[in-house]
């Protein structure tokens, strides 16, 4: 930890005062002056040891998680992928059928905020309840809309799913953090991230396959109705599964920071206040734009891949999901080797910094080369792409509840997920215009430009880790609660509270 292993008089008294604010006012212990830190661990048992266990049903509860937000993701990305064919069916132009993508980036945003104040006040569950519900009922209306003229219906449809989006995205790194312990937190949250990819993957490969480019509406109207069947029964069986088998948080915590984070009273706990404090944290502010920049270019280029491919390979709508489905593959891989390597090494900002240049070069690759006239080379650049564009997702939120521990997960990564959102529908806008009027080589270097600028700004993110100090300092009080004559030369303890002096 780097503390100073001497105590003179005067730091004693001023962290005697430190102590006495916690006792007067908990809720400003949790936030530290600028060189001295207060937390309580309240939950230390009569033999000097802190309660904490992991449970196997863990993998359960994110393994549910992974599923619904996998058929979620899904919808997302099935009508962009075969965006000629929607065009021909519904008699409507691209600009319509990209919208059936924007419509979840749009709905987030003002919906997250009530979202965000429901996961923190009342949990895991009923969000869960609500997210698979609301799906559900999205992918039944989309059964009902496979007429020529309903495209409002499933336009209908396409908003109950994206306002589904809304309960699933900041779920991941709030579940790891409940439900796994310190060590495997990072990989958890990738295993969360990876249910969502997944479904994009799937999103990408299987509506090509159901849905043939034919010209007679009738058997067109057959294969859609096909797709949207084999949705809403998937739908359906995870939202029971939901219901009987997914439980808010484990009996006893899995970390020491989650015992810390129990032991706030609910009443000491603004959601405003919250977004407030997030609001002035430079770095965290730094990274909520960084990633926006990132993600947002992931969505324009998800969403408008259909139409670039088929620019430069007519007919290739097949191949065009085949390339969509390599790109959240590859980010897959990505998103799980990082997470691996988050929990082993906690190396965040580094990390998080060379995924994404990685991110950059991979868009400058795939820019000079779609239009190379070979489909293998897109398939490669468009890999190497996915895996780290892709993979960058999970990092994003877990460097993201260490900058802002310990508020609320499901609250940080909202604001995330809202930066992403409103620069996804800029860049798809934006990116689909340059597409229009001067080409796809230009509307990717008009990605690769803000990505440059993503790049740059992560370098000068602060690497703040509040959360593995707090374990940290969880530890090292735990092991003075039994062994009290040791470790005096680092901290100083009294009334059941810790008080420890950062390092400079």
């Amino acid at each position: 930890m780097g503390d100073n292993p001497d105590f003179d008089e005067e730091e004693i008294k001023e962290e005697k005062n430190c102590l006495d604010l916690g006792k007067t006012n908990p809720s400003k212990s949790v936030y530290l002056e600028e060189h001295i830190e207060c937390t309580s661990i309240p939950n230390v048992n009569k033999d000097n040891t802190t309660t904490t266990h992991v449970y196997k049903r863990r993998w359960v509860m994110v393994l549910l998680f992974s599923s619904y937000s996998l058929c979620n993701a899904f919808q997302w990305i099935q009508y962009g992928i075969i965006n000629n064919i929607f065009m021909k069916f519904y008699n409507v132009d691209s600009f319509a059928i990209d919208w059936m993508s924007m419509i979840y980036m749009l709905t987030y945003i003002p919906f997250i905020w009530p979202v965000s104040w429901l996961l923190d006040k009342k949990g895991l569950r009923l969000i869960a309840l609500l997210a698979t519900a609301i799906n559900c009922l999205g992918t039944w209306i989309k059964v009902a809309s496979v007429k020529q003229n309903l495209f409002w219906v499933t336009m209908l449809g396409q908003f109950a799913g994206s306002l589904s989006q809304v309960f699933i995205l900041g779920m991941p790194s709030r579940l790891a953090s409940v439900w796994f312990g310190s060590e495997e937190v990072s990989t958890a949250c990738s295993i969360g991230v990876f249910g969502n990819q997944l479904g994009i993957a799937i999103g990408f490969l299987v509506p090509p396959i159901l849905v043939p480019n034919v010209d007679d509406m009738d058997e067109l109207a057959y294969h859609i109705s096909i797709m949207f069947y084999i949705t809403a029964g998937m739908a359906t069986v995870i939202f029971i599964l939901v219901v009987f088998m997914f439980q808010e948080k484990p009996e006893i915590p899995p970390t020491l920071a989650q015992v810390q984070a129990r032991s706030t009273p609910p009443e000491e706990y603004s959601y405003m206040a919250s977004i407030l404090r997030l609001l002035r944290n430079l770095p965290f502010m730094l990274l909520v734009i960084s990633y926006g920049l990132n993600v947002g270019c992931f969505y324009a280029v998800s969403t408008l891949l259909n139409r670039m491919i088929i620019e430069h390979y007519p007919g290739e709508e097949v191949n065009a999901g085949r390339i969509g489905l390599t790109i959240v593959i590859a980010g897959m891989v990505g998103s799980l080797i990082c997470g691996i390597w988050l929990d082993k090494t906690k190396t965040y900002k580094q990390t998080t910094l060379a995924v994404y240049l990685m991110s950059f070069m991979g868009m400058v690759v795939y820019a000079f080369t779609l239009n190379l006239g070979h489909i293998w080379v897109v398939f490669v650049t468009s890999g190497a792409l996915g895996f780290f564009m892709t993979g960058y997702l999970p990092l994003g939120f877990e460097f993201a509840v260490e900058l802002t521990f310990p508020e609320g997960e499901g609250t940080s990564s909202g604001l995330l997920n809202c930066s992403a959102q409103i620069f996804g529908i800029i860049f798809t806008i934006g990116q689909g215009k340059i597409i229009d009027h001067f080409g796809t080589f230009a509307g990717n270097i008009f990605l690769c430009v803000f990505l440059l600028i993503g790049t740059i700004m992560t370098a000068f993110i602060k690497s703040d880790l509040r959360r593995q100090k707090a374990n940290h300092l969880a530890e090292n009080q735990v092991k003075q609660a039994s062994h009290p004559q040791e470790g005096l030369s680092a901290s100083y303890t009294e009334g059941g509270q810790s008080i420890r002096r950062k390092s400079s």
